[in-house]
């Protein structure tokens, strides 16, 4: 600490100049400062302070101060007149030196030089052999001019002192030169001032090293092309040299600092692009590599989709961030702009993997009292990725903020009472925001540090409170959530006020004595009582007993199936979107594609087949003519109407000939849709004439021209299915097939205990666990085990089932071996082989019941090693499997039924006993109307509605992929495909249709097209998507298809339905997602109509070239004979027809159809 001390000093003014008439000295305390600068004042007469300039001061100072060397003391101002005493070895002045004349040295004399120079400090230590390295060099009496530097040597090597760097007496900076030993040893730094002697020379205590660097790693090893990535350059020896620069691909890296083992920089942008990238150092003048080691830049990251794209104004709600290459960001953030003022995340991204990354969304700030409640868009919105500087706004993601929500004190004071386990009810505004979506905020209140059960609705929070007493402050949080059952506490935080619990004994001692007594001689009374009518009351006792035992345990049945039902609901839909990830897509190729529309369940139809090469030649010249004739539109349509008239002619042969006469006209589909647009005219026109509503065209398959109608599309869309609308289909359809294996699946019944379909509906509850079993695969060997998930309640060939689907997982099902054709074998130890079968000698009967084995009946335990074997034969197994078949041959039968296209709900099989045996199969569930069916299993069905919960359940589990199925169908441009010509081309017709019949009501146009695509074409390819992939389609899928297959019907009716409780469970399911749905298909079909319309002449054009790539796909001659079984049947009547037509008669078409006739009469 420095002291000072005021002095007053008198004065006289001679000539106006004031002049000190005494002489007194001046001192502080302390040697922190050499001079010190001190405020002066001239006052005249006592007390006028007369004015000066307020930097004008009187500077004090001290030569011994801070100046403790000779260098630093001859360095001194020379108005200082300090100089170095030599006897004393202090700065001093002249006359506080003895001496003066030989003992005192002042800058003011001829070539005056400090001796005794000395080192402290050199730096850096180490350094390459090229030299360059820039060695700074601290200490005393260094020189006070730098051309006094003699000599300056670094371990044996010269350094050429920098003059810019020097600091008199005190720093000396050089360059080294390269050392030309090759191995040279380290040394000190020596170095003299002005002459080498021995009171000029000094040397350093420390040593300098010359290293080699190297590195040998990076990290991380890939980054984007824009650059921005924080590297870590890992080596030997890499702090050596005094300055370093990194280059990447040429470009230099932004140096950030560097430690002996690590190098860090910043990246620069790639001008080559991607691809890998040659890394070099250079330190001082050493240029060091490594061609082992190099940095990938990889393409920038992309971002697809944000969901939830909204938060609210203070943000820190969760999102989830899809796109590519995230892995390559190291601190990905999230930034907004709003009103000029720019907000990140507080915290970095969270990169899930390469493709998803979780983020909370950055707040807002926004001045005014209260945000619209409809939300705001910020200016800007995008994410800081490192250096990528094309997601720093992103303009196709519009991304909404909305109020943050509020809440209203406890009470009138902010202090509520409450009873132990009474609800309480946090009233507030904007707790649910209007955002489009199932995402909903998370709230999560606290009553002390317990939290409480939550209800949330639109204006207020209703909190189950725990069992406590006492004072407890309500602390509430909330953040978001996509229906995943985790509580995070988001960046705010209210106060509501303070809840006073208290217990209800609130009586004094007296009156509970009192009460007790009283209570006492009641109780007496009332054991008298029963004890006399002990004998009458016994029954109604045990009863009543039985009933309250009931009414518990069905209590806690519902709460549990509750509970469980919306926990899966939570939980299932993450690791379901996950499982889906690279699936591959098993299409059928064109010809098994349509003739599985055509021709369903027919698998080798004649169209597929040569024409009989033992046939007379006459029957192929008979049916070129016949193929002539159908060529002729007149004598097309004639044919097609008299057939259409007969009585005879039922719905099956109509959708046959439809679909005969569309495989015949393959080559020609420009002519097939000309006979198709005359058919449908026709239709319409007969709809009109017989007063029908118009809506009810083309609603069922009446006439030839439906169907025809239907296969023409089929035709036409095949392309779409492959390269858009299949990709979301099918991912439904295993969605649907995994989401139902997760849970019991009867094998018997085909109920489920996940479903969609209340008829396919599990409605008991099932105990059972999931196992993980390593699988052999046919023909595989020790080591090549597949994990696979199966239940404790899975028949052996439902565990069958399920290995094929893991060990042959993106094989078409056709191509691999079937559950039937294998023998699941148990293996424990080397030796212990034990085959499981769903009947074998350990099968359980009881009564009359059959219980199929599972591996809980087996006791196979989790991680147990099974093999699938080829089924081995022998007498027991026949025995077995005959037993078997024959006990499910009805079953089967009428699954087929059931699964028909034409089915649009698929009915459970009544079990039919084995005639000989008389047991009766089950699973899980036995049939409830059997007389011998447990008091138990009554109980359960009287509560089975609740179970109706799992529909709710299930229905969110796949509501993203059915969205992303009708999203796609629903889409004039969507993945990447433009609209099918053959859409607009159809659509423009029916248009054209209802304006030259003058309907204008919009509703009909809209029925028309519902009916002619959706209807027609869609819902039989959702219904039965085995008709587009090769793929296996169970009966509990089959029913959760076609609940979607209804929802997606109505979603194109233009009629309101009028929902109430006696309602369809699967119109009720969907009952909130149709309005949204029907604006999908107003906006489809009205950007559709306008469209720029397709002429007929490139519609011809388009159909032509369809009819080239698969005009061989059918056996025209093999179509033509299976039509000219109508033209058999019918022949009197067709010709009649032929007859009675002007065109006919006048172009001999009936002669024409005659020759042929005969011919084939003649061949017969």
């Amino acid at each position: 600490m420095m002291l000072g001390f005021m002095h007053h000093q008198y004065s006289m003014m001679i000539d106006s100049w004031f002049k000190c008439v005494c002489f007194l000295q001046y001192w502080y305390d302390g040697d922190e400062t050499g001079d010190l600068p001190v405020d002066f004042s001239i006052v005249w007469d006592g007390d006028f302070f007369i004015d000066k300039p307020s930097t004008m001061k009187a500077l004090l100072y001290k030569c011994e101060a801070q100046r403790d060397s000779c260098g630093l003391c001859l360095k001194a101002s020379t108005a200082f007149e300090c100089g170095w005493c030599l006897d004393n070895k202090k700065c001093l002045l002249k006359q506080h030196c003895q001496t003066p004349e030989q003992n005192w040295m002042h800058p003011g004399r001829h070539n005056v030089r400090c001796s005794h120079p000395r080192i402290t400090m050199i730096r850096p230590l180490t350094g390459p052999k090229e030299g360059g390295t820039r060695v700074t060099i601290e200490g005393e009496n260094l020189g006070l001019q730098v051309r006094e530097i003699a000599h300056v040597q670094v371990a044996g090597v010269r350094c050429n002192p920098v003059p810019s760097e020097y600091i008199s007496a005190e720093r000396i900076v050089c360059d080294m030169a390269e050392a030309l030993l090759p191995h040279s040893p380290g040394g000190p730094v020596e170095l003299c001032i002005g002459v080498c002697s021995a009171e000029y020379r000094t040397q350093s205590s420390q040593t300098y090293s010359f290293v080699t660097p190297s590195f040998n790693r990076v990290r991380p090893e890939k980054g984007p092309v824009s650059g921005g990535t924080r590297l870590t350059i890992s080596g030997r020896h890499l702090d050596a040299g005094s300055t370093v620069t990194v280059f990447i691909a040429q470009e230099e890296c932004l140096f950030v600092k560097r430690t002996k083992r690590d190098i860090v920089c910043v990246t620069p942008s790639s001008l080559s692009g991607s691809g890998p990238a040659s890394i070099k150092l250079l330190i001082d003048k050493a240029e060091v590599t490594s061609s082992d080691t190099r940095y990938i830049y990889t393409e920038d990251p992309t971002i697809s989709s944000i969901e939830p794209s909204w938060s609210i104004v203070n943000g820190s709600t969760l999102i989830t961030v899809t796109g590519t290459n995230l892995l390559t960001i190291q601190e990905p953030k999230v930034r907004a702009k709003y009103g000029g003022i720019e907000t990140t995340n507080a915290s970095v991204c969270t990169v899930v993997n390469d493709s998803v990354m979780t983020c909370l969304a950055p707040g807002i700030i926004y001045t005014k009292h209260q945000a619209p409640e409809s939300g705001l868009h910020p200016d800007e919105y995008g994410f800081i990725l490192d250096h990528v500087a094309a997601l720093l706004v992103l303009n196709g993601t519009p991304f909404t903020y909305y109020p943050n929500p509020t809440f209203e004190t406890l009470g009138n004071s902010g202090i509520l009472e409450v009873k132990p386990g009474s609800p309480i009810i946090l009233k507030g505004k904007n707790l649910i925001p209007p955002a489009p979506g199932n995402t909903r905020l998370n709230y999560s209140v606290m009553i002390g540090e317990t939290p409480c059960l939550l209800t949330v609705s639109e204006s207020q929070l209703l909190c189950d409170s725990p069992d406590l007493t006492g004072e407890q402050r309500v602390l509430t949080h909330f953040s978001i959530s996509a229906f995943l059952l985790q509580i995070v506490v988001g960046g705010l935080e209210y106060f509501p006020g303070t809840l006073h619990i208290y217990s209800d004994s609130t009586l004094t001692l007296p009156a509970i004595i009192g009460i007790g007594a009283g209570g006492g001689v009641l109780l007496i009374a009332i054991i008298a009582v029963l004890i006399a009518y002990k004998r009458k009351t016994r029954d109604a006792d045990r009863t009543l007993k039985r009933l309250q035992l009931q009414m518990d345990n069905l209590e806690s049945r519902v709460a549990l199936e509750c509970k469980e039902a919306f926990a899966e609901l939570q939980t299932d839909i993450q690791e379901l979107t996950n499982d889906m990830d690279g699936v591959k897509i098993p299409f059928l190729e064109y010809r098994t594609y349509t003739m599985r529309v055509m021709f369903p369940g027919i698998e080798e139809h004649p169209v597929l087949k040569e024409l009989d090469v033992s046939s007379p030649a006459n029957v192929e010249k008979a049916l070129r003519l016949f193929s002539q004739l159908l060529h002729n539109k007149m004598f097309l349509l004639t044919f097609i109407h008299t057939l259409e008239a007969q009585r005879s002619f039922s719905m099956r042969d109509r959708g046959n000939v439809a679909s005969l006469l569309m495989a015949a006209l393959q080559g020609r589909m420009e002519y097939a849709t000309m006979v198709l647009k005359q058919l449908l005219a026709d239709l319409i026109e007969k709809n009109l004439e017989n007063r029908n509503h118009p809506k009810l065209l083309l609603r069922r398959t009446e006439s030839v021209a439906e169907k025809m109608l239907t296969n023409w599309f089929t035709f036409l869309l095949h392309r779409f299915l492959k390269e858009c609308a299949g990709e979301p289909l099918f991912m439904l359809y295993c969605a649907i097939k995994q989401q139902m294996e997760k849970g019991p699946i009867d094998s018997i019944t085909g109920e489920a205990r996940y479903s969609l379909s209340e008829d396919k509906l599990i409605r008991q509850q099932i105990d059972y666990k999931q196992l993980t079993l390593m699988c052999i695969p046919p023909e595989g060997e020790a080591g090549t085990e597949v994990p696979v998930k199966v239940l404790n309640c899975d028949t052996v060939t439902q565990v069958k089932d399920k290995l094929l689907d893991a060990v042959y997982k993106g094989i078409p099902y056709s191509q691999r071996p079937q559950a039937d054709d294998m023998d699941l074998e148990w293996r424990q130890g080397r030796l212990t082989r034990i085959i499981l079968q769903d009947e074998d000698v350990t099968t359980k009967i009881e009564s009359d019941w059959k219980r199929l084995n599972t591996l809980a009946h087996y006791q196979v335990t989790d991680g147990s090693l099974v093999a699938l074997v080829q089924k081995q034969v022998s007498a027991y197994n026949i025995a077995n499997s005959f037993t078997f078949t024959r006990s499910l041959s009805r079953y089967e039968s009428l699954l087929r039924t059931s699964s028909s296209p034409d089915s649009l709900r698929s009915r459970a099989p009544m079990i039919t006993p084995d005639q000989e045996t008389g047991t009766k199969l089950w699973h899980l569930v036995k049939n409830h109307e059997h007389a011998d069916q447990r008091e138990g299993d009554r109980g359960s069905k009287m509560v089975s509605e609740i179970y109706l919960t799992r529909l709710l359940a299930t229905k969110g589990t796949l509501q993203k992929f059915v969205d992303d199925l009708f999203e796609t169908v629903f889409s004039t441009a969507h993945r990447g495909s433009a609209l099918p010509l053959a859409i607009k081309y159809m659509f423009d017709f029916l248009d054209e249709q209802a304006d030259r019949r003058q309907i204008t009501d919009p509703d009909v146009r809209h029925t028309w097209k519902s009916n002619c695509l959706p209807l027609r074409f869609w819902v039989n390819v959702i219904k039965n998507p085995q008709f587009v992939f090769d793929i296996h389609k169970s009966s509990i899928t089959d029913a959760c298809l076609s609940v979607v297959a209804q929802t997606f019907m109505d979603s194109c009716s233009t009629s309101e339905h009028r929902l109430g409780k006696d309602s369809p469970s699967n119109k009720l399911l969907y009952a909130k997602d149709i309005p949204n749905y029907k604006s999908w298909v107003e906006r489809y079909y009205r950007d559709i109509s306008k469209m720029p319309t397709i002429s007929d002449q490139d519609m011809d054009a388009y159909l032509v070239e369809q009819s080239r790539l698969h005009g061989t796909e059918f056996n025209t001659l093999s179509a033509l004979s299976e039509l000219y079984f109508y033209i058999n049947k019918y022949k009197e009547e067709i010709l009649t027809a032929l007859d009675r037509d002007g065109y006919c008669r006048k172009h001999k078409l009936r002669h024409k159809l005659e020759q042929a006739i005969n011919l084939m009469s003649g061949s017969s």
